[in-house]
């Protein structure tokens, strides 16, 4: 009789009413650090310590739904792919924009269009970039959360002492001919290499860097979704330059990314090749007394090298939903939830990666965050892959590896171009 009485008590509960949905996301694990409903102890700005606090606060201030948060590994896609195969995908799931492709084209995700219709937001209010990262044929397939890319980060006490400052101002180059010739000046100046790059199993930087170029130079890579053409005129300068850097001895060699991270920010380098998410680490570096970086700090996008034409390649984190059964009730929830991560974009921009939403891009409260009016342009001119190219991170890590083999002297660069373009299009071509 006690059992049942308290199975019946449990059932009247407010518990019970409440509607449950599923969000799955990636970004770490840290409650320890983040007290239920409490400021973050430590690293306020940090991806995790941000994430938890607004779900927390979601939760608080939407007593009637019930979150079931799942927190996965990055990137999680093994996860994902697994509760899809058993049957019980999340309701909605953070992934890069990059992934999308692979997700739409197979039924697994479903448009949110009618998702931000319900909460009232129109898709004009996202800033170009975060637009062409989620949008499939006229359609919306995730809420953007972030665009991000790679960043010149740039220690100016360095560069002062190269001769490399102008005022407060880091002067930039406008050719390769002008970043090779400033690296060296750097490097007699100082003694140390002008680039910090993580070259050591980080294949995606070596892609980023040639996409960021190609889209320098207006090139058209992706004559359609299944087929990359890589050896080119274009992409040969662009690999050209990074093999002559290394051969000159003008770039850190033998780092992984964790080195290279930490190198920089000893001091090892110029100018370290790295991502939106570094900024808030860097700043307060340069805002503490009696590190490398004190004083000596600041960032900006990847110079144009090769044309007017200023762009960046950019990815970015998207909220989408999956495809399984839900109640009116449940769809009500993910409306909100979406919502929700809609209105406090600004909160999230806070760790560095651009803001997707326009009105955040353009506000006071934006723009002072440190760096920040160096880089909003990005938002705009930033550009992702054709939004129809599927197995992104695939061909990013196939280009990667070749890329490595010719800058470091093990392939020709012509023979890398032309083996990293008929793998990727190998792969494409049989997509089922």
């Amino acid at each position: 009789m006690g059992v049942c009485l308290a199975l019946g008590l449990a059932a009247c509960s407010p518990q019970g009413d409440r509607t449950q949905i599923t969000v799955q996301r990636i970004f770490g694990e840290c409650r320890a650090n983040v007290p239920k409903d409490q400021a973050p102890l430590r690293n306020p700005d940090g991806e995790c310590e941000i994430l938890t606090g607004l779900i927390d606060r979601f939760q608080r201030e939407n007593p009637d739904i019930d979150l079931k948060v799942n927190v996965v590994a990055w990137p999680g896609y093994d996860q994902l792919s697994a509760q899809y195969a058993a049957g019980d995908p999340p309701d909605v799931v953070s992934i890069h924009m990059s992934s999308i492709p692979d997700y739409q084209v197979r039924g697994l995700i479903v448009p949110v269009t009618p998702y931000l219709d319900k909460a009232g937001i129109d898709a004009g209010a996202f800033t170009p970039a975060a637009r062409q990262g989620v949008m499939v044929k006229d359609a919306a397939y995730g809420l953007p959360f972030d665009n991000w890319t790679q960043l010149w980060h740039i220690n100016t006490g360095l560069f002062r002492q190269a001769g490399l400052m102008r005022g407060s101002e880091p002067i930039l180059p406008h050719s390769p001919e002008e970043l090779l010739a400033q690296a060296r000046q750097f490097k007699q100046a100082t003694g140390k290499p002008y680039l910090v790059q993580s070259m050591i199993n980080e294949r995606a930087a070596y892609t980023r860097n040639l996409y960021t170029y190609l889209m320098n130079q207006q090139a058209v890579f992706f004559k359609n979704p299944k087929q990359i053409t890589l050896n080119t005129p274009e992409a040969r300068r662009i690999v050209g330059l990074f093999k002559q850097i290394y051969d000159e001895g003008l770039t850190t060699r033998d780092q992984d990314y964790p080195a290279a991270t930490q190198g920089f920010l000893n001091g090892q380098g110029g100018v370290y090749l790295g991502g939106t998410w570094l900024i808030g680490t860097y700043e307060n570096e340069a805002q503490t007394r009696g590190q490398p970086l004190y004083e000596s700090y600041t960032v900006k996008p990847y110079p144009a090298l090769f044309g007017p034409k200023q762009t960046a390649y950019v990815d970015g984190h998207a909220w989408v939903v999956s495809d399984r059964k839900r109640s009116a009730a449940q769809d009500e929830a993910v409306s909100r939830f979406l919502k929700f991560l809609y209105d406090h974009n600004y909160d999230w921009s806070r760790t560095g990666h651009l803001p997707t939403v326009q009105s955040v891009a353009e506000s006071d409260a934006y723009l002072n965050l440190p760096h920040r009016r160096d880089i909003v342009s990005l938002s705009h001119t930033g550009q992702t892959l054709p939004p129809e190219v599927q197995r992104q991170f695939a061909i990013q890590d196939i280009i990667g590896d070749e890329l490595f083999s010719a800058i470091t002297g093990h392939k020709t660069i012509e023979q890398a171009l032309t083996d990293a373009e008929r793998r990727a299009n190998d792969l494409l071509f049989h997509l089922l």
